[in-house]
């Protein structure tokens, strides 16, 4: 720890620096009991997440570039809290330091009376953003701090911040304790506002560096406080499944009326930011409706969407499974598995021209492909940003004692990169494990299927990912293309193969190899009866004295995957398992509409 000695009667941008520094660190070691008591507005247990996301924008801002300018400071901090806002409560509290920042941005130092002002305004701020304020949550509490403030500024003449961060915390303290009956959902569950609690943590924390002068010496030191208790409350039918989040930026957003169109369509909207940049977020059926109504008024960017209805399932799943398993829309797996199994899905990117999507959410299979066929743009695909893993392994690894993570390929994706890289800076009790598929598509679907039907059988940490293991080495994937034109567009094979490949009528079959590599893995002789070849060309390499699972998937070709499944399965009686689904952008984006892929997976000795 080190030790600044006090200045109570001013906060210049260093002292400023370290008190928000304790506090984001109190905040972010409560993460998961935040998360255990999350109920409002819905109880899907990440509100501690979301608000540990948001404030660690705001620590990298703070550690990148250090200011003794305590205005600069609050308005670099409030951008950061903005662009890394997450969920209601964390949008609300980037809103509180923006209208902060406005308030007090040209003060080189601030006394009491400037704080007064600045969190006056913040508070105001953060209730403009809320189409629908509601009364004993993170609005009451930042209310009465600021209400507390002030009077403790204007009617007593309290000038020393150490005492004014004592008395309003008390203060903030009962008023989130009031929350506790406030509202029906907290009154039931007996719990106060989870996002209450986050910000009174963060004052707490400021409030102990104001007292004691002590701040940890690295941000990465804080240890999170591991909850035993069940999740708060319980699961309940939604009105609106997705929480639903994007920037909106553009020279002048106008943000009253993208608040009222948005407000036709969802509930628990927050519109916050600046008139030059804004976070939407809402709660939604069709995220999609969410982008497109956001891409009239700027540029859309930093699109999420979350299940609420899976996350609620995550937060009290109690003592069914300890291991949850996670995997990214690579994979192509049927709904009813990923519902059935509890299958965490990360959404990888498609941005055809500057149009951006989140696949299989924004995007679906068919309109992946209706587009790919008529867009002269050919898409690209990109990795979910770290922060995106690292949402997804904080929430779920503060309510089960492990997750295991099924990537795609590391050879043709830096998406594994990136979740490796967000499990290293996750904090939490529940050891996150990443696990390179090798695969793609079917393959990697029916990896994580395997992962997490031991994960749902009981198995633990090591048994899960023992399994998973195991299903790597026994997985093949292979795909059958009506044209190169896609696989050449997307660098998968070479422009002179595509010249050769026509002049000598033969169609190469696409393989995703042991290593992981995705190339050239066969040849079908002659361009008719493609079907009957490839399942000639499955089935050769099915054991038949081994039991197989068998997936096969389709781009927009359903009769013909449906065709090929049963070739291949005539007269295989050591096929165990077998189904055709639509597949998505991981072999789609090279294969194009009417490509087929087949997955199989050696699951046992085929009984005699």
């Amino acid at each position: 720890m080190s030790v600044i000695l006090a200045q109570p009667d001013a906060l210049d941008g260093t002292r400023l620096t370290l008190a928000l520094r304790a506090g984001i660190h109190r905040l972010l070691s409560c993460e998961e009991v935040i998360n255990k008591i999350n109920v409002f507005p819905v109880p899907d247990g990440d509100t501690g997440t979301n608000l540990a996301l948001t404030l660690h924008a705001v620590l990298l801002s703070m550690r990148s570039e250090p200011d003794v300018h305590a205005g600069r400071l609050l308005v670099r901090a409030a951008d950061a809290a903005l662009d890394g806002a997450r969920g209601n409560s964390g949008a609300i509290l980037a809103q509180f330091l923006l209208g902060v920042g406005d308030r007090a941005g040209h003060l080189s130092a601030l006394t009491t009376a400037d704080f007064a002002a600045a969190v006056d305004d913040g508070a105001s701020y953060a209730r403009e953003a809320i189409s629908e304020p509601r009364e004993g949550t993170i609005l009451s509490v930042l209310s009465d701090f600021a209400h507390e403030v002030r009077s403790q500024v204007v009617s007593n003449g309290v000038q020393n911040f150490q005492r004014l961060f004592a008395l309003a915390l008390e203060r903030s303290r009962r008023s989130l304790d009031a929350t506790r009956t406030q509202l029906e959902v907290l009154r039931k569950a007996n719990v106060v506002d989870a996002g209450a609690l986050g910000f009174v943590e963060l004052l707490a924390g400021m409030s102990d560096f104001l007292d004691t002068g002590l701040v940890a010496d690295s941000d990465e030191t804080v240890l999170v406080l591991h909850e035993e208790h069940s999740s708060a409350g319980e699961q309940r039918d939604l009105t609106h499944r997705y929480c639903t989040e994007c920037m909106v930026s553009g020279p002048k957003v106008d943000r009253r009326h993208l608040r009222e169109e948005l407000a036709s369509i969802g509930s628990s909207l927050v519109v916050a930011g600046t008139f030059s940049k804004v976070k939407v977020h809402v709660h939604v059926n069709e995220p999609s409706a969410v982008f497109r109504i956001a891409a009239r008024f700027g540029n859309v960017s930093g699109e999420k969407a979350d299940d609420m209805e899976r996350q609620q399932d995550a937060a009290h799943h109690a003592a069914r499974r300890s291991v949850a398993v996670v995997t990214d829309s690579a994979a192509d797996l049927p709904d009813e598995a990923l519902e059935r199994l509890d299958i965490h899905l990360v959404p990888v990117r498609i941005h055809f021209g500057t149009h951006s999507y989140l696949d299989k959410v924004s995007l679906t299979s068919e309109q992946f492909f209706q587009e790919l066929a008529t867009n002269p743009e050919h898409p690209k695909t990109s990795q979910p940003p770290p922060g995106d893993f690292r949402r997804t392994f904080e929430f779920l690894g503060s309510h089960y004692e492990g997750v295991v993570y099924v990537g795609l390929t590391s050879r043709a994706s830096g998406t594994f990169q990136s979740a490796e890289s967000a499990a290293e800076r996750s904090r939490t009790h529940g050891k996150i494990i990443c696990i390179d598929s090798l695969n793609a598509s079917l393959g990697q679907g029916l990896i994580a299927t395997r992962a997490a039907a031991c994960a749902a059988a009981g198995g633990n940490l090591a048994e899960v990912e023992r399994a998973t293991l195991e299903a790597r080495g026994s997985t093949l994937t292979y795909a059958c293309l009506t044209t190169l034109e896609y696989a050449v567009r997307g660098g998968r094979v070479p422009a002179w193969a595509k010249r050769v490949a026509d002049l000598l009528r033969v169609m190469p079959l696409l393989a995703v190899h042991p290593d992981g590599r995705v190339s050239i893995g066969g040849v079908l002789f002659g361009r008719r009866s493609l079907t009957e070849k490839f399942a000639r060309f499955v089935r050769r390499r099915v054991g038949r004295d081994r039991c197989w699972r068998l997936a096969v998937g389709h781009a927009n070709a359903r009769a013909e995957g449906e065709a090929l499944q049963q070739m291949i399965m005539k007269g295989m009686s050591n096929i165990s398992e077998s189904y055709t689904i639509p597949i998505g952008t991981a072999l789609g984006v090279h294969g194009g509409p009417g490509c087929l892929v087949v997955s199989l997976q050696e699951v046992g000795a085929s009984q005699p």
